[in-house]
């Protein structure tokens, strides 16, 4: 395996527990070192079950994931490690009690373990990933009371508190306020770019970052159906009619 692949995914399937249909179905992936690859594609394409085989959070009934040499299977922990990942339904209800600061400090827990309590070099590197994100004015802030931008930049400010080389994201765009549609993805470029990360994004609107990426995927039905240039995918996906501009959607 040469140097430059970290995530390569060969022939895999992936059911859900209880499910017959498998969600993903023979994908044969390589992603290269420091590439920013946007998946793109109809709700219930497949994306999401990627980016958590990827992850390992699931197991592939079929096929092999490996990030960074190792099989996800037997070093799931270890690869976890090094990746940064933002879900896609993280938006915490107005009542919780944890401040912005908490969560982004849970970032270091993939490293220091539950039950261990966070060292002041953990409460470092969550301060040092707040002003990476420009939000340390939040850290105070309860979670809940923050806008859907505002929690967007807490949640990756928590992916970068691991120092992570890979980044995961869901669906970034989608509970932004307008000022923040500008703002995210000049952000996520940014971190991509100065913190060397190698990045997915799953999407289903591919308007926002275009000129910083340089490969998109696109899933249906389970399937990789398209991998190329942004240029190549834009008229395949605009002609899709389950693929809608951010501005009105809702989910």
């Amino acid at each position: 395996m040469t140097e430059d692949v970290i995530i390569k995914l060969e022939n895999v399937s992936t059911v859900y527990e209880g499910e017959r249909r498998p969600a993903i179905k023979g994908i044969n992936l390589t992603v290269n070192r420091n590439e920013l690859v946007y998946v793109v594609g109809p709700n219930a394409s497949g994306k999401t079950t990627l980016l958590e085989t990827i992850n390992g959070l699931l197991p592939p009934f079929n096929g092999k994931v490996s990030v960074f040499g190792l099989d996800v299977q037997s070093h799931g922990r270890e690869v976890r490690r090094e990746i940064g990942y933002v879900p896609q339904d993280f938006m915490v209800k107005p009542g919780e009690p944890y401040t912005a600061f908490d969560v982004v400090l849970m970032g270091c827990y993939g490293q220091i373990g539950f039950l261990n309590r966070p060292s002041e070099e953990d409460k470092k590197r969550a301060e040092q990933a707040m002003k990476l994100l420009g939000i340390q004015e939040l850290a105070s802030r309860p979670m809940g009371k923050l806008s859907g931008g505002q929690q967007q930049k807490v949640m990756l400010a928590r992916a970068m508190a691991k120092k992570p080389r890979i980044l995961l994201l869901d669906e970034p765009f989608s509970n932004l306020d307008p000022d923040s549609r500008g703002q995210i993805p000049l952000l996520i470029t940014e971190l991509h770019e100065k913190q060397d990360l190698t990045t997915l994004i799953v999407t289903h609107d591919i308007h926002h970052m275009l000129e910083h990426c340089n490969r998109v995927i696109v899933v249906t039905g389970g399937r990789i159906t398209f991998d190329g240039t942004p240029e190549k995918a834009l008229p395949l996906v605009e002609n899709h009619p389950h693929t809608t501009p951010l501005e009105g959607h809702h989910h």
